[in-house]
């Protein structure tokens, strides 16, 4: 195994955070070292430092795709965190479907953002389809979901999960999935075509959306981010919400009650002040 030297860590921490926002702590020293071994032997380097030079001096952006694909962690499941969607259901679609019959409206967006490998994408449209039912077809309501990692996009896409990963799924949202073969699951082509799956890298200093969100959720993404990088995308995430909007979190991560950008619901859910 290749030892990685301080100046080569560093070198590497400091191209991801400036590229990608992400903050590689001391503690993830170890992680770089374990899922690089096999792209340095695949790509015929023989320290980290070669590595790297290669980085900055790939102008397609390829090489950095390869790397954020690497380190980023995408471990997800269907209805993690499971009372957010009944939040969701049972309060914010009633709450939003009210208004915008009001303000004589059929477009409700929603943002899933840092979506992995797109099973919260799919629980949020099958949770509307549960929702509006028959009446589904009637509303603009699909899913925005965007990841910075094209590994983990290419297999939202496809759909297909290992029983692990599904077998949170209430028994009404089974309907909503086919069996491909033992313990392999797909999920329903009605589904799949309600989310569209984009790249997208939090860094952007302006999010280049041309309408306002009802919701976004940001799940257990914020973790990987300093202080500082999460109040400026906090900020952003603020800016792309409709007033009374809301914004899901982890239930590791935590806005701070100090803030004044949101009203706090409950754990890890938050709403846009309406002024």
């Amino acid at each position: 195994m290749m030892q990685l030297s301080d100046e080569e860590f560093n070198l590497i921490r400091s191209l991801v955070y400036e590229r990608f926002g992400i903050n590689l702590t001391d503690a993830k020293r170890s992680l770089v070292v374990g899922r690089l071994q096999k792209t340095l032997r695949q790509l015929g380097f023989h320290s980290f430092m070669q590595f790297y030079d290669y980085l900055v001096q790939d102008k397609s952006g390829a090489a950095l795709d390869a790397l954020i694909n690497q380190i980023s962690t995408n471990h997800t499941f269907f209805y993690r965190e499971g009372a957010h969607f009944v939040y969701f259901r049972d309060t914010v679609l009633p709450e939003m479907k009210a208004r915008l019959q009001r303000e004589q409206r059929r477009d409700f967006r929603v943002w899933c953002a840092g979506c992995s490998s797109g099973e919260e994408a799919y629980t949020i449209v099958i949770e509307m389809m549960e929702y509006f039912r028959g009446e589904y077809n009637l509303w603009d309501a699909g899913v925005l979901a965007t990841d910075i990692s094209t590994k983990a996009l290419n297999k939202a896409a496809a759909g297909i999960y290992p029983h692990e990963n599904v077998r949170n799924t209430p028994a009404y949202a089974r309907q909503y999935f086919r069996k491909k073969q033992d313990d392999i699951w797909e999920i329903s082509a009605a589904i799949k075509k309600e989310v569209t799956f984009r790249r997208f890298n939090f860094m952007n200093r302006t999010f280049p959306f041309k309408k306002l969100f009802h919701v976004i959720f940001c799940r257990n993404v914020m973790i990987y981010f300093d202080q500082a990088t999460r109040a400026g995308l906090i900020e952003r995430f603020h800016a792309c919400l409709v007033p009374g909007g809301y914004f899901f979190i982890g239930h590791s991560e935590s806005l701070g009650r100090e803030q004044g950008l949101f009203e706090y619901i409950m754990p890890a859910v938050y709403r846009k002040r309406e002024q």
